[in-house]
């Protein structure tokens, strides 16, 4: 009935040894791809000093102005707001919390955000998105 095209197809599929999904791997990886967000912008040799995270309230920042360039005084906001907290005046903000804040436009930023800010030991402050 089977022609020898067939069998053979049958015979490969029979000797391949059945794959096994490995998770583990997969969540170590993405764990690697969130600590190189800060190695990104700054060096491995570089010294941590202090590391928090923070909930900033971007609303304070454009609650009773106009609705034109919200996320402008959004990203002035959170560096005034870090500068107060870290006791530094160089502060960094990374690419991906500004792409964070500018992601609905310019009249619609997001009313709060959740990031991680770095401080180090030569590069200042640097703002990063947080882990989830």
């Amino acid at each position: 009935m089977f022609s020898e095209a067939e069998e053979r197809l049958e015979e490969k599929v029979e000797e391949e040894p059945e794959e096994t999904v490995e998770e583990k791997p997969e969540v170590e990886e993405k764990a690697e791809e969130e600590e190189d967000i800060l190695f990104k912008y700054v060096d491995e040799s570089t010294k941590i000093l202090e590391e928090r995270i923070y909930v900033v309230p971007l609303y304070k920042a454009f609650r009773y102005k106009r609705g034109l360039h919200r996320a402008k005084k959004a990203v002035t906001f959170l560096r005034r707001f870090m500068e107060r907290h870290m006791k530094d005046p160089n502060i960094r903000i990374s690419e991906e919390v500004n792409e964070i804040i500018w992601s609905r436009g310019i009249r619609n930023p997001p009313r709060r955000i959740k990031v991680r800010v770095v401080k180090t030991e030569d590069a200042g402050v640097w703002v990063l998105p947080a882990k989830d």
